[in-house]
């Protein structure tokens, strides 16, 4: 820390208990300055030399014959005091960054001027703030934290300003050229550790880190760190990710709990005014700041209440990069007043805000304005919509344990991504499925609605075969399952899937994304939940059924080999109830196949209600398969 040191004389003031100060001379006092509830007994002739606002008031007491002065006003109080009058005796006085500006405040208010004395002491203070305290990094900081408590003195003496202005510089220097001490206990960008994608192997010997100074700021009150990171921002020498560096650390140091995503402790009021300042610093730039700490700051915003203009600038920004974020990041939990565990609506605002972004990219491409380029992307790339989508099947899967969750909201936030195309339905699979185990009560026709979501066609081997065995599918859904496999298995070895027969399309799912609105329920054995002894006949049948020939392909189907070894006794020893209903079934359902004009894509998007009336009438209901013997 830098210091300097006035006078020569050595320091002869004395104290009577906490209200006295006096100087140790052989000479009377002639004065009492008051100075808040400090009296100072002192002597005219030194104090009169150098300050001419106490040449005013000794003058104006005198007319009154009175040796009393105040100056209760003074910035700094006492201690600013103290030292103006040390230096009027020459005394020993040291000045440092703690004590400097109370001291050129003081000095101001006393008028002590170049035209009273020369080398007087506002003279001195200006020379050790120019040559000294402003060229050091620690102390402009230390310098900025006392100016809060002598505005507007500080301000008006552009001390203030000096003080931005030497912070910001410093910053904004090249970190090459940065010689001086600072505080750093983080974890240096990507890019200095090697880990940038534009790294080219060649170690650079950067000693220094691009956010060197976001520590020191940190421990900044919120007015000054804003204006100082906006002086900083002003500068436009450093990078958005750094800006963004810094508002992090910053966030960690000032909002308790931030780390782990709850706000616990601390003044709230205060803690909404840090979340606010943030988000109004962010910088522009998108992904200039980390997806998580956007959805950190959500959730504190919500915690605190925050104002509706800060929570929609988060929401909008992190639908710009929600591809980034986790199913962890997304786990926003209600108060506990609510019903629910986690805030899905702050969650689906969050993934339509992404859906809207998507189509004003497909549908407005020619973006006007540049800043237009910068707040709204030009377009939304088909790897984000995957991400996102395979995100909020995560998602769904997390949300499904909360035996609260209504069945709508579920469905809801699931249709909203059905339109980006994925190459595995493995996920949405896993959602329902743990959906159905926690809310085994929903009616059958809630279970048709939530099993459309997923496209049986675009399950892996590992989720088929845990979808045959899994008794909480409606059959129908069973049977889909069992033959796309079967399917795979047949056409592995070439390049498209054979046309399907139309009872077997019956059965099939809609299109991808459809809402099947107009489908109604005439066949509700195959919407009804299969008992085990119709699933292991379902699955003999299939497994016996092999499409194609038994050599043709690159081995036999897992499902089918592991199906046929499983069941083979079970089937034989045994017909069950449900075997005699399945045998009837797929004997409908192939001899069907070779009839002319019934063959169609399996991509169509036919729905149940679409069966002929004959076909209709085939099919077993649920209660005739249990009345068979």
């Amino acid at each position: 820390m830098k210091f300097m040191k006035l006078g020569s004389k050595p320091d002869s003031f004395q104290t009577d208990g906490d209200n006295i100060r006096y100087v140790a001379t052989e000479l009377a006092t002639d004065i009492v300055v008051n100075v808040g509830s400090v009296k100072f007994y002192l002597h005219k002739f030194p104090l009169l030399s150098k300050s001419a606002q106490l040449q005013k008031l000794v003058s104006n007491t005198n007319e009154e014959s009175s040796d009393e002065i105040n100056v209760h006003d003074i910035p700094g109080g006492p201690a600013a005091f103290e030292i103006c009058t040390k230096f009027c005796y020459g005394m020993t006085v040291t000045l440092n960054a703690y004590n400097v500006v109370a001291a050129r405040c003081a000095a101001e208010y006393l008028e002590m001027y170049e035209t009273v004395e020369k080398g007087n002491l506002i003279y001195k203070i200006e020379v050790f703030l120019n040559s000294s305290i402003f060229r050091s990094w620690k102390d402009s900081i230390i310098v900025l934290q006392t100016t809060k408590s002598l505005f507007p003195w500080s301000e008006e003496l552009k001390v203030v300003s000096h003080c931005l202005d030497s912070i910001a510089s410093k910053a904004s220097i090249d970190t090459s050229k940065v010689d001086w001490s600072y505080t750093y206990n983080r974890k240096k960008l990507p890019s200095e550790n090697g880990n940038d994608p534009l790294w080219n192997g060649v170690r650079k010997l950067q000693m220094v880190p691009k956010d060197w100074w976001v520590e020191d700021l940190s421990e900044l009150q919120l007015d000054l760190y804003k204006r100082v990171l906006t002086t900083v921002k002003a500068k436009d020498k450093i990078s958005a990710d750094v800006i963004g560096e810094a508002l992090h650390a910053y966030a960690l140091r000032r909002l308790p709990g931030f780390s782990k995503g709850i706000i616990q402790g601390g003044d709230i009021l205060k803690c909404r005014s840090v979340v606010e300042t943030i988000v109004q610093l962010l910088p522009v730039e998108k992904r200039s700041v980390p997806c998580t700490f956007l959805l950190k700051l959500l959730k504190a915003a919500i915690s605190l209440e925050c104002g509706e203009d800060e929570r929609h600038e988060l929401m909008r920004r992190i639908s710009q990069q929600l591809e980034e974020a986790t199913v962890a990041d997304l786990l926003i939990r209600t108060p506990a007043e609510e019903t629910t565990i986690y805030d899905v609506d702050v969650v689906q605002n969050l993934v339509e805000e992404f859906v809207t972004q998507e189509r004003t990219a497909r549908t407005d491409p020619h973006l006007e304005t540049e800043f237009q380029e910068i707040r709204s992307p030009r377009f939304v790339s088909d790897a984000s919509k995957v991400a996102v989508a395979k995100l909020v099947d995560g998602y769904l899967a997390e949300i499904s344990r909360d035996p609260n969750l209504p069945l709508s909201k579920f469905i809801n936030l699931a249709e909203m991504v059905s339109g980006f195309s994925r190459p595995s339905h493995d996920g949405i699979y896993r959602a329902i499925d743990t959906y159905l185990k926690e809310h085994p009560g929903i009616s059958k026709s809630e279970r048709k609605k939530i099993c459309r979501l997923m496209d049986c066609r675009k399950l892996s081997a590992d989720a088929c075969m845990h979808a045959v065995q899994n008794e909480r599918l409606p059959l129908r859904v069973v049977v889909q399952v069992l033959f796309f496999e079967q399917v795979r298995s047949t056409t592995s070895a070439g390049n498209s899937t054979p046309e399907l027969p139309g009872s077997i399309r019956a059965l099939l799912p809609a299109s991808h994304g459809s809402s099947r609105s107009t489908t109604t329920n005439t066949e509700e054995d195959w919407d009804a939940i299969p008992t085990a002894e119709e699933i292991k006949a379902i699955k003999g049948e299939l497994a016996s059924l092999r499409l194609g020939n038994a050599d043709n392909g690159v081995g036999s189907n897992r499902i089918s080999t592991a199906v046929a070894k499983s069941n083979e006794e079970k089937v034989a020893a045994s017909k069950p109830k449900g075997v005699l209903m399945s045998k009837r079934i797929f004997s409908k359902l192939w001899s069907s196949k070779d009839r002319s004009g019934e063959n169609s894509s399996s991509e169509t998007s036919e729905s149940p209600a679409s069966t002929n009336a004959e076909e209709t009438k085939s099919t077993p209901s649920r209660s005739g398969r249990h009345s068979a013997s």
